[in-house]
């Protein structure tokens, strides 16, 4: 793969179009039928894991970050959710309103700026992917929803970590990106409303994703490849794992696919 730009970069670009970002896409505009049929699929499947319950939102993990790794939250009615790479945290609501405990992070703090403006109900922070600030077995559920599409080979393997790590032994994992393969400038939109930066992507083929997760302790249980919607112009991948050990036998080895047209 191509070498991405720097974090740094990627940090800045967001910042700076944030605003009209979360005017763009306040809810699940950009998602189709069959992607959030994943995620309800994830939420049903946690609930099956905790039995059940409904969304005790606003804990205040977001006040306790600068203090150092927030500690295991005391489990409520319905599972706690991290969006890990929430943005401006459009779909925050989406996962409390399924009866989710749901907690973002984001590196941007102008895309944060902007969730807690539009959803001040929800806990979130500024926080990397490949260094979350919570303890081990923090979580039931950890959504990486097209958030690990700027990270290199290596970043990914520490995010998936990281992910693994936050887990409680029988939490998932969902996760969306674009397949494909290589990097690519994705700015034209963004210059189109008149900011000169340049954002790129990395692309990924599901197998190569799958693979990372194998080596990092997941099994993949659902696995959702379709192909563009316009305006989309690439394939859409979801992969939803499962922690080794956990049992979730009611997807186990689930492939769903879109038929190709």
């Amino acid at each position: 793969m191509n070498r991405l730009q720097a974090v740094r970069d990627v940090r800045a670009v967001y910042d700076r179009v944030a605003d009209d970002y979360a005017d763009a896409f306040p809810s699940t505009e950009p998602e189709q039928p069959v992607d959030l049929a994943m995620i309800d699929l994830f939420v049903r499947l946690l609930g099956d894991t905790r039995g059940g319950g409904s969304s005790t939102s606003g804990s205040s993990v977001a006040e306790s970050v600068g203090a150092g790794p927030v500690g295991p939250r005391d489990p409520g009615p319905g599972p706690q959710v991290l969006d890990a790479g929430c943005g401006a945290g459009r779909l925050l609501p989406y996962l409390a309103n399924r009866g989710c405990d749901v907690t973002g992070v984001d590196l941007s703090s102008g895309m944060l700026a902007r969730a807690r403006r539009d959803h001040p109900q929800f806990a979130t922070a500024v926080a990397s992917l490949t260094h979350l600030p919570f303890a081990d077995g923090s979580f039931d559920g950890v959504l990486s929803w097209y958030s690990t599409i700027h990270l290199s080979d290596t970043d990914l393997r520490l995010a998936l970590a990281e992910a693994g790590r936050v887990l409680r032994p029988t939490g998932l994992l969902l996760l969306a990106f674009q397949g494909g393969d290589g990097v690519r400038d994705i700015a034209q939109g963004m210059r189109d409303l008149g900011h000169d930066v340049v954002l790129q992507r990395a692309h990924r083929s599901a197998d190569s994703v799958e693979k990372a997760l194998d080596q990092n302790g997941f099994r993949v249980r659902a696995r959702l490849e379709r192909d563009p919607v316009a305006p989309e112009r690439d394939p859409q991948v979801v992969l939803l794992a499962a922690r080794v050990g956990a049992s979730n036998a009611p997807i186990a080895d689930a492939e769903t696919r879109r038929p190709h047209r």
